[in-house]
């Protein structure tokens, strides 16, 4: 009789010979070895085949036995039927040889097989050839997608995941003038307390003043933030970022080191979700790198932003070396409290802040040392600007007035402001009714920011690069403030001002403009590389919201003059030391001067 064994066929009863191990991949992958072993074993009784070595089947199991990859009473079963195997391999071996010798002398007797002997067809090595891969092909890929292919490989889903971060530590010391103002209020502080009592009467005190004159020397501070990026698939990605910080403030991520040392804050910097619908469409949810292209002059680089973004960024098809790009933003600043006021049956209506962005832009490569960037964009900040209440009776045992609401999340400083509560007298005693207040801003702000790059060679093949940008509030209007706020407006009037200051006396605009040059490698990367960079920045009270620009130069906000430089050498790979000199004072009002230095150790990873 004759049998042709194919190794699927092996594969099965090596299966239902051992039920638990078939179970399992590695039972596959070993079924699949021993079907071959013996589909070759037979097939090599034709006299133009070389003897095969049984003893090879039966040292794999016992490997996989010492390796663990197989149990031990499992193991041994496999191995006792390859060792079977192997002996009928061989009587079957010895059978065609003495068929083959008898023919060879002649014999007609030899052609004939004796009893329980098993004849083999020959199968040519291209066809074994082909059987082995198939076998081998299915194996390795129920092997690879079930991961026990290669135990030290990495598993694939790791792979789509990467972890990339930051760290620097740094020394700062701010120096004050001598002839500062005293005077310069922290309305923030008011606004996230219970407000200040504005009657002289029965106020309790100074307000909270900033400090203007004292100098701060090498305060050390850090700043780290680790993030993971999933790549979900081509189209999709997902990230967190976490982050140091001293506070929630929204421009920065410093940590002041000391305290007592005790244990630092870790805040939620970054949570995102992107997906790509269309080629260079790009759609991004959640909290989220800035996807403008801005200054620190407008937006902080520490500043994330909260909703969704849509960005477009491809070439020309025609031109290969232009590319163009644009940004759609619906930004939420601030939602008002669900249960606002929270001690009335009566809730004010929802109210929410949004800034709404959309710029566009081009970058454009002239030739290999020349490319120009380019960016108009405008960002409507809505309903950000303060109200004046509706009368409220606090001294009759209210606790809120109807446009508490209206006062900002977070500030810096430099911004026109006015009195958000319309507070109504005690008919009593009006000269002694406490009048706490809260601070709006006075300004609506509708930007427009031009924003322009040129990256160019100079000096033997030094890189140079040319920033400017310049913003105006396209809703600056001093006589629409005053009239909001029925007269309430507080100001950066100046030094000489009446004690009542009024509408002649205002000081404040609606533009801003920054330049700066850097040459040099803008970001340091590699060993050796440096950059030196120098610029000037003027920022008038309302050209812009005071909370989100760069918290350094001049302490951060708005009305602010002055210039900086600095420069960066990295020692290493992706690290870094960096110097920075800013020198400003304000722009209107009492004087307040002052300079800082900044002395970094950075490194990223």
């Amino acid at each position: 009789m004759t049998y042709f064994v194919s190794p699927s066929i092996a594969a099965r009863r090596i299966a239902l010979r051992c039920p638990p191990l078939a179970r399992s991949a590695q039972a596959a992958a070993v079924a699949a070895a021993i079907a071959l072993t013996s589909l070759t074993a037979h097939a090599q009784t034709s006299k133009w085949d070389a003897p095969v070595k049984d003893s090879a089947m039966v040292q794999l199991i016992r490997g996989l036995i010492q390796s663990g990859a197989l149990a031990k009473d499992v193991g041994e079963a496999l191995l006792a039927q390859a060792q079977t195997e192997s002996m009928a391999a061989q009587q079957t071996q010895r059978q065609a040889a003495a068929v083959a010798a008898g023919t060879a002398a002649g014999s007609t007797n030899a052609l004939r097989p004796a009893a329980g002997d098993v004849r083999v067809p020959y199968i040519s090595q291209t066809v074994r050839d082909e059987i082995r891969n198939e076998i081998k092909g299915e194996v390795m890929a129920q092997a690879k997608a079930e991961g026990w292919a290669a135990p030290n490989e990495t598993p694939e889903w790791t792979q789509r995941i990467r972890f990339e971060g930051d760290m620097r530590v740094r020394s700062e010391s701010r120096f004050f003038a001598g002839g500062n103002s005293n005077e310069v209020v922290d309305y923030g502080a008011i606004n996230n307390g219970n407000g200040y009592d504005v009657n002289l009467n029965t106020a309790a005190g100074f307000p909270p003043l900033l400090n203007t004159r004292q100098n701060r020397q090498n305060q050390l501070r850090a700043r780290a933030r680790i993030g993971v990026v999933a790549e979900i698939s081509e189209s999709t990605q997902a990230g967190v970022r976490l982050a140091t910080g001293s506070d929630s403030s929204p421009v920065s991520t410093t940590q002041t080191l000391g305290g007592g040392l005790g244990k630092k804050n870790v805040w939620l910097d970054q949570a995102w979700l992107s997906h790509k619908p269309f080629d260079g469409v790009t759609v991004t949810g959640g909290r989220f790198a800035n996807p403008f292209v801005a200054t620190d002059m407008l937006f902080s680089s520490d500043l994330n932003l909260d909703g969704i973004a849509l960005q477009y960024q491809k070439p020309l098809p025609s031109n290969k070396d232009l590319e163009l790009f644009g940004t759609l933003g619906i930004i939420p600043l601030e939602y008002s409290s669900d249960n606002f006021p929270s001690r009335s049956l009566e809730k004010a209506s929802s109210q929410v802040k949004w800034l709404l962005g959309l710029q566009a832009g081009a970058n454009w490569k002239l030739d290999n040392h020349n490319r120009l960037r380019g960016a108009l964009a405008y960002y409507d900040f809505r309903n950000v600007n303060g109200q004046l209440s509706t009368p409220c009776a606090l001294y009759a045992g209210a606790e809120t007035c109807s446009t508490d609401w209206a006062r900002p999340a977070f500030m810096q400083k430099g911004n026109t402001l006015m009195l958000l509560r319309n507070i109504a007298l005690n008919p009593n005693d009006p000269a002694n009714t406490a009048q706490p207040q809260y601070f709006g801003l006075a300004s609506k702000f509708q930007l427009l920011d031009v924003n322009m790059r040129w990256d160019t060679k100079v000096a033997g093949g030094f890189g140079l690069r040319l920033d400017a940008n310049l913003v105006r509030n396209m809703a600056y209007d001093k006589d629409e403030m005053f009239r909001r706020a029925n007269g309430g407006i507080i100001n950066n009037y100046g030094a000489n001002a009446p004690l009542i200051p009024t509408k002649a006396d205002f000081k404040s605009g609606g533009n801003a403009y920054m330049l700066q040059a850097t040459l040099g490698k803008p970001s340091p990367a590699a060993r050796g590389d440096w950059n030196v960079l120098a610029g000037y920045k003027r920022i008038e009270p309302d050209a812009m919201p005071d909370g989100y620009n760069d918290s350094s130069f001049h302490m951060g906000g708005t009305n602010a003059r002055g210039y900086y430089i600095g420069g960066s050498y990295a020692i290493d790979k992706n690290t870094w030391f960096t110097g920075r000199w800013m020198s400003t004072k304000e722009v209107y009002g009492a004087p307040y001067q002052v300079d800082m230095l900044q002395l970094e150790f950075n490194a990223r990873f």
